[in-house]
């Protein structure tokens, strides 16, 4: 049997530290997926789009940014830089990474696909987790999320424990103080200047959220 895990974490960095500790515990590359934000330009500027990804919807087609985050191997090795519609430019791998490129390429086609939404749901998360986990990413975050066997979940949790996320119900009441109520897959992709205010807002404000299913 196995777990899902997942965390939002504001900085990109903690993210990746957090994922590399997962990958020395022993979770294998393709248990784990991370989606981060690229709308600051922060892995890289790039123009590519639904276009450069194959009908499987592998990232790997994608330009590799591998290099430029820092990631000399595993998972981070294969990062492909990407826009899709609903998040805007992102940096992805794993299998969660490709459940968000085929509802990309879904929603340019007019398909109906899985979302990153539903992807969550079907991991095991509330619904509220999974719009708020999908808006953070939107909003400049970084999702990472492992599915780890339960002789590893203690240790796991005790990774990504040591590492800042973002607590989702918290997260959620603030995106609500202003208006806020769903993820939505329509609405414009966040700005660059966006991207950056929306970091500056929660600054070294962060809690551990340990989200597992």
């Amino acid at each position: 049997m196995t777990k899902t895990l997942t965390r939002l974490f504001d900085d990109y960095s903690d993210a990746k530290s957090a994922l590399n500790d997962l990958e020395r515990l022993g979770v294998p590359h393709d248990s784990i997926s991370i989606v981060a934000n690229n709308a600051d330009g922060a892995h890289g500027d790039h123009d590519t789009s639904l276009d450069d990804v194959n009908d499987r919807g592998d990232v790997g087609r994608g330009v590799s940014t591998g290099a430029a985050v820092g990631g000399v191997g595993g998972l981070l090795a294969g990062l492909g830089l990407l826009a899709i519609p609903g998040l805007g430019p992102i940096v992805a791998a794993g299998w969660l990474a490709s459940t968000v490129v085929g509802a990309g390429i879904g929603a340019a086609g007019g398909a109906a696909t899985g979302t990153i939404v539903g992807a969550l749901k079907d991991a095991g998360h509330t619904d509220d987790e999974a719009h708020v986990y999908s808006e953070g990413v939107r909003r400049g975050g970084t999702l990472l999320s492992a599915r780890v066997d339960d002789s590893l979940a203690t240790e796991a949790e005790a990774v990504l424990d040591r590492h800042r996320s973002v607590d989702a119900t918290t997260r959620g009441a603030a995106y609500r103080q202003d208006g806020w109520t769903r993820f939505d897959e329509a609405a414009p992709a966040y700005t660059r200047d966006e991207v950056v205010a929306e970091r500056g807002r929660y600054g070294s404000v962060s809690s551990t959220n340990a989200s597992t299913y």
